[in-house]
């Protein structure tokens, strides 16, 4: 049976500067844990701290440039661009450039605070 989803929820996000989140499918705002599906704003500057999630995210810039620091080297994904992390690999996204980046990012299974493994 479908499920309309009216609007997004929007999430608390880490890092060092504001940086909206609007879960539109997940744990929060459609109950749903196989999956999370979310806009991302993140301002010029921003850096959240490195994780190592037990999920995979895949994630398309829309407008900017979203940086992904991995153990292998930093990837700049421009909009019209997308990035695959699998589970178990460590990232930090950061936005250094001006203007910041807009993207969706779509976690499986769902993002969890349990689940992300953020560096201390």
């Amino acid at each position: 049976m479908p499920k309309f989803i009216a609007q997004p929820t929007q999430i608390k996000a880490a890092g060092n500067k504001p940086k909206i989140i609007q879960e539109f499918i997940g744990r929060v705002n459609s109950k749903h844990s196989d999956v999370s599906i979310a806009r991302m704003k993140s301002p010029e500057g921003w850096v959240e701290p490195g994780q190592t999630p037990e999920f995979s995210e895949y994630t398309i810039v829309l407008k900017g440039v979203l940086r992904a620091a991995t153990r292998q080297g930093n990837i700049d994904i421009r909009a019209g661009e997308a990035i695959m992390m699998e589970a178990g690999e460590w990232v930090q996204y950061n936005t250094p450039h001006p203007g910041g980046a807009e993207y969706i990012a779509v976690c499986l299974p769902a993002f969890s605070l349990e689940t992300v493994h953020r560096d201390a």
